[in-house]
């Protein structure tokens, strides 16, 4: 069993005078990802930092390491990326949300069972994520864009390396046909930016 490096937060700047740093979360997980004694590494540099402290202020996420006792220290650390490593085969704690590492490769399937093409890139630009597919059956065709929502795209099945897309006509076909009623999109999830 192997494991996965992400990213999962970028080191802001110092807050207050004992070493503490002010975190820009970039994960769905945070509770997980910046634990009391987790490890975590720096983009571009040696060795780990551990986790000593960690609480919110004001919703803002503030970390203590034991490698950056002071303000200077941690004067230095702004701008750092922090990175965990992740094993191959953790999943999110929610039944209903995904890693992208674990929808990108995946099979799409359209309603019927026929395969519409493979997912090549998860992105997200705001209120829900997209998945990018390439379509298999017409090479030359652009990539199409399927909001990772519930009424769309109602199976994933990580065993069998496939999701369904809903019964919709023009969803692969005409990427542009996709005007459903906001009340139809159940957001589904996929978290830590990797």
């Amino acid at each position: 069993m192997g494991s996965v490096e992400v990213i999962v937060g970028n080191i802001v700047r110092p807050h207050g005078v004992h070493g503490e740093v002010l975190v820009l979360s970039r994960t769905d997980e945070p509770e997980r990802r910046f634990a009391v004694g987790t490890k975590l590494r720096v983009e571009g540099r040696p060795g780990t930092l551990s986790i000593t402290a960690s609480h919110r202020v004001q919703g803002r996420l503030i970390l203590s390491f034991a490698e950056l006792p002071t303000r200077d220290e941690a004067e230095e650390a702004r701008g750092w990326v922090l990175l965990a490593d992740v094993a191959d085969d953790e999943t999110p704690t929610s039944d209903e949300e995904y890693y992208d590492r674990q929808l990108i490769g995946l099979r799409v399937l359209r309603h019927d069972g026929r395969e519409a093409g493979v997912v090549k890139q998860v992105l997200h630009p705001g209120v829900q994520d997209l998945l990018v597919v390439s379509i298999t059956d017409a090479p030359d065709a652009p990539d199409a864009l399927v909001p990772f929502v519930l009424a769309l795209v109602p199976d994933v099945d990580l065993a069998a390396g496939t999701l369904t897309l809903a019964d919709i006509a023009g969803l692969i076909d005409e990427p542009d046909a996709l005007d459903e009623p906001d009340a139809a999109r159940e957001p589904r999830g996929s978290t830590d930016a990797d």
